[in-house]
């Protein structure tokens, strides 16, 4: 397991009817703030602002298809060519990084093929490098050189 401590960041904010929405950089729009969220946007501004991760190279909750389903991944960065290079799942920090967490991550693995996996819920962290199906789990977070 990696430990991350995310710093305060100055997030954006609405208070709307429907509840509270938090700016998201990458999608450049207020979303709905749900307990999962606010951890994908931690992470996010954590890989951005303290991994030195390109903010340009990464994508949130894109669709693909997995065994002919619709499905959208939480995040994935790319490498300089636009391929897929980390695949990151979140979940709300209720909710333990357990097998099945991994087995929804492994799936969408089938189609991205990316040479490195994360799963958070803000507390567990995990990361893993990835090559000619040999799984290494790793102390930390890789540097990005894409």
């Amino acid at each position: 397991m990696i430990g991350l401590q995310f710093p305060a960041y100055d997030f954006r904010f609405q208070d709307r009817t429907q509840g509270r929405y938090i700016f998201d950089i990458i999608r450049k729009k207020y979303v709905f703030l749900t307990p999962e969220e606010w951890v994908r946007q931690n992470l996010l501004h954590y890989l951005i602002d303290q991994q030195g991760y390109p903010k340009g190279l990464i994508s949130i909750e894109k669709e693909i298809k997995v065994n002919g389903l619709k499905k959208r991944y939480d995040m994935v960065v790319f490498d300089r060519s636009r391929r897929p290079w980390m695949l990151i799942e979140c979940k709300e920090a209720q909710v333990s990084i357990t097998d099945d967490v991994l087995r929804q991550l492994l799936r969408y693995h089938q189609v991205l093929q990316c040479p490195y996996w994360m799963l958070s819920n803000g507390r567990q962290n995990f990361c893993a490098a990835v090559a000619e199906g040999h799984v290494e789990w790793l102390s930390r977070l890789p540097f990005y050189n894409g």
